[in-house]
């Protein structure tokens, strides 16, 4: 069966679907229609722009969603048996499988990536990965430290992100090197995200998200929140709303897949991270990007 993945925050880069943008009138089209929506020129600071300017949440989001289902769109072929995306990526996974529209997936990541940005002014917070460590362990750390910090994305056996308060998540790194981490570090992020410091956004993007029309979609997305194949598209927003404040389960979600007879990953969208991630999980996985 064959599997597409979309990834999510960090994976953009300079020049990014600049050649979709010139060689396909769809993709022309579609980037247009997306500078029209956001009410500035995206395609411009992707093409052209800096690190630094790409970096500017309200970029990020819709810039790495924008050249995932875009290069979805112009594929040939593309008839997905099963999507999943990471965080982020779980936008670009329903609108690839018809839950959601190009026009309102883009309209909810951009309202999510400004309600995000709120949420991270309100308390000092942060995000540290943390490598080397088994799952359980990470979780019992999180849970011994005073103030909030949660493990966050599981992202393949012995790579865990963890977020939170930042002098929790400080705390705990210290913490996480004393029980045999190999190593614990801050990540150059705004905010905790995928922990109960996003509270404020996921109540801001709920009523975004309740307000939308989702559609029955062709293939299966395997959420973030639960892991598992969801068709419904009540339950698909139901999991979308508390995918701010909850853990990003990618590495159960893979296994869940292979054990759903996923034979052939194909990332779409910008970088390599989720191939690799996949090759960690599961050595005989087949793994290819768009």
């Amino acid at each position: 069966m064959k599997a597409y993945v979309f990834p999510g925050q960090g994976a953009q880069f300079t020049g990014m679907g600049k050649d979709l943008y010139e060689n396909s009138p769809l993709a022309k089209e579609l980037f247009e229609k997306a500078n029209e929506i956001l009410g500035f020129r995206i395609t411009d600071i992707m093409f052209e722009g800096t690190a630094e300017q790409l970096k500017e949440t309200k970029v990020t989001q819709p810039a790495v969603f924008l050249h995932s289902v875009i290069l979805a769109k112009t594929l040939e072929n593309f008839k997905p048996e099963m999507v999943a995306g990471h965080s982020l990526g779980e936008f670009s996974a329903l609108v690839a499988n018809g839950a959601l529209s190009f026009e309102d997936g883009l309209k909810l990541v951009s309202q999510r990536a400004l309600a995000m940005q709120k949420a991270c002014e309100i308390t000092p917070s942060t995000m540290a990965a943390v490598l080397g460590l088994a799952d359980n362990i990470v979780e019992e750390v999180c849970a011994s430290i005073d103030g909030v910090v949660v493990a966050a994305n599981y992202n393949c056996p012995g790579q865990l992100v963890i977020s939170g308060e930042t002098s929790a998540v400080e705390k705990a790194c210290e913490a996480m090197k004393a029980a045999g981490a190999k190593r614990a570090l801050l990540l150059p992020v705004g905010g905790a995200f995928h922990s109960p410091m996003m509270e404020p956004a996921r109540e801001e993007l709920a009523a975004a998200i309740e307000a939308t029309t989702f559609s029955t979609p062709i293939c299966p997305v395997y959420q973030n929140v639960t892991a598992t194949a969801v068709s419904d598209a009540n339950e698909i927003k139901k999991n979308l709303i508390i995918q701010l404040t909850a853990p990003v389960r990618w590495t159960q979600s893979v296994q869940q897949m292979i054990a759903d007879g996923a034979t052939l990953f194909t990332e779409v969208g910008p970088g390599k991270v989720l191939a690799g991630l996949i090759g960690k999980i599961d050595k005989e996985a087949v793994t290819a990007n768009a």
